[in-house]
């Protein structure tokens, strides 16, 4: 603290006698008007975070660190013999050289560490804990893969009506069941910002898969029983977590580098989860067996997102590059097929789910496009004699566009204003939710004759518009409008609010319900995802990767 001089510490004595005097006086007032700083109690927040179970490893002091000179000086005997002296200078060299080998294995570790891990990776590898811990991992992965749970399909003409009557009454049916849903469990999941997330079709239990900034992958059991609650305290219930949660790093290096883009579930059984990462790689992890191994790998190119084909044996990748790859397990990776669709980064793909030929790509180049995957197939052939063509930049995708051949290759598109940040199809395949960088979500509703043939679409206008703050800027996570998965129920989606709140919008643009609990919500709930059975579960997580289950209150 510096010190005060003598005029300074002069005008404190004759500030704190006037205080005295003033308040002698009962004149509170003019005490309160010679503007003398008061001290105000510290603002009281509305919301505490839940409190992470997992125990933090202490850094313990290391010793201090001494040069060698110093050491060696300290026990040099002044009168040793010159073979003594001669016997320790080759000690010192000797372990010199054994210090420099470990110190240069040391380095290769940590720099082989920060590589790419593309081997087949064990729950104990990946969750770098005790073997219990794993064990129970397995088990609960076991026992959701004792019965398939696939994807089931939805008709693309269902809940289509000529009649508003009979939209608003669906729309109010659900109103009635999500405005009752309630924060029932909160944890937080992962060690870091939460990118990605996908809702288990097991109706036995909520679980949700969240991919994270790090490439970590948590797994989180929200109505499990906790191992261990200690009774004693009931001061930490509001911020006590929920359930049981796992953390897989099936990603590596741990940094930014491996951030999770999308998460996905095998549409055949549900027993296997995809997950695709910055750093140029997609893994699967077998519920069965407990490994994570690499499907794919691009090492010079940024993977955005993923999505699977219904009959789960195909996939097709989003690249920073503009670029989308089509990829057939069955196949080996060496046969897949590139096609540069845009001249910027395609940062989502969507698979229509009753019509698979179709494609969406939503691009930083401000356009939505549907694409016929049968024309993308049979590019090489029509354009080629030579099959073994892997790649089409956009220059030969633009050429087979314009030729005869490729006429409805590109079925429809719509410019937006700034960037579209995501676009995805509903279960039914006719409707279409894209969110942008000019604050607006646009729907897209489809006719069904309009799919047949190979002619464009006669109209590419989105049918709605909706003003909605998508300016996350760069500490969250993109907004994404989810489509509920589930094929029973009326179409609807779910999208974060900037003011901490689930916004749920039909798929004809109506509100049905906006979610919020400002005692213990504080933080933008960015990513969503919904239950594929149960209409009344959602689940959200945020930037500090703490998630939150949506539920009726008496769940």
């Amino acid at each position: 603290m510096a010190k005060l001089s003598a005029y300074e510490r002069e005008r404190e004595v004759n500030i704190a006698r006037n205080r005295a005097l003033l308040e002698q006086l009962e004149l509170k007032q003019a005490v309160d008007g010679l503007g003398f700083p008061d001290k105000q109690p510290p603002p009281k927040t509305k919301a505490k975070p839940v409190q992470s179970t997992k125990k933090v490893k202490k850094e313990t002091d290391a010793p201090r660190r001494q040069s060698a000179r110093l050491r060696s000086a300290a026990t040099i005997d002044p009168n040793e013999s010159l073979s003594n002296k001669r016997k320790r200078e080759a000690a010192d060299q000797e372990r010199l050289a054994k210090e420099a080998e470990e110190r240069i294995e040391t380095q290769e570790r940590e720099w082989f560490a920060k590589k790419p891990r593309h081997e087949e990776l064990d729950l104990i590898t990946l969750t770098d804990e005790v073997s219990a811990k794993a064990a129970s991992l397995s088990i609960a992965l076991q026992n959701i893969s004792q019965t398939p749970q696939a994807k089931r399909p939805a008709d693309a003409e269902a809940f289509v009506f000529e009649e508003d009557a009979k939209d608003q009454a669906q729309v109010e049916q659900l109103r009635e069941k999500l405005q009752a849903l309630k924060v029932v469990a909160r944890a937080k999941v992962t060690e870091n910002r939460v990118y990605s997330a996908v809702f288990h079709p097991d109706c036995t239990k909520d679980l949700i898969f969240f991919g994270d900034k790090h490439g970590q992958l948590g797994i989180w059991d929200a109505r499990a029983p906790q191992d261990q609650i200690d009774h004693d305290d009931e001061s930490n219930a509001d911020t006590r977590e929920s359930g049981k949660y796992w953390r897989l790093q099936v990603h590596w290096p741990a940094t930014s580098k491996s951030s999770i883009s999308s998460v996905k579930l095998d549409p055949i059984d549900s027993h296997t989860v995809y997950t695709s990462s910055y750093d140029c790689t997609i893994r699967s992890l077998s519920f069965t067996s407990g490994v994570s191994r690499e499907i794919f790998t691009n090492d010079e190119t940024l993977i955005c997102s993923m999505d699977l084909v219904p009959n789960g044996h195909e996939m097709w990748i989003s690249d920073a590059a503009g670029g989308v790859t089509h990829l057939d397990l069955r196949q080996d990776k060496s046969k897949v097929k590139w096609y540069q669709l845009s001249d910027q980064k395609i940062g989502c793909v969507s698979v229509n789910p009753s019509r698979p030929d179709f494609l969406l790509t939503a691009s930083n180049s401000k356009e939505l496009r549907i694409w016929d995957t049968r024309k993308l197939r049979s590019m090489a052939t029509a354009s080629s004699s030579d099959e073994s063509i892997i790649e089409f930049d956009s220059a030969f995708v633009t050429k087979y566009r314009e030729s005869k051949e490729g006429v409805g290759c590109l079925r429809g598109e719509w410019r937006h204003d700034k960037s579209v940040s995501s676009a995805y199809w509903d279960p039914r395949g006719r409707s279409i939710v894209s969110t942008s960088y000019d604050d607006a979500i646009r729907i897209w509703d489809i006719h069904s004759p309009a799919f047949e043939g190979y002619k464009p679409f006669p109209s590419a206008r989105p049918f709605c518009r909706i003003s909605h703050n998508c300016q996350t800027g760069k500490w969250l996570t993109i907004l994404r409008a989810q489509w509920n998965p589930n094929p029973e129920v009326y179409p609807h989606f779910t999208i974060a609010n900037m003011n901490h709140s689930l916004d749920i919008i039909s798929c004809k643009g109506e509100r049905i319900a906006k979610l919020s609990d400002p005692s213990k919500i504080t933080a933008v709930q960015a990513v969503t995802c919904s239950h594929p059975s149960i209409v009344e579960r959602a689940a959200t997580g945020n930037a500090s990767g703490r998630c939150v289950l949506w539920a009726p209150e008496d769940v």
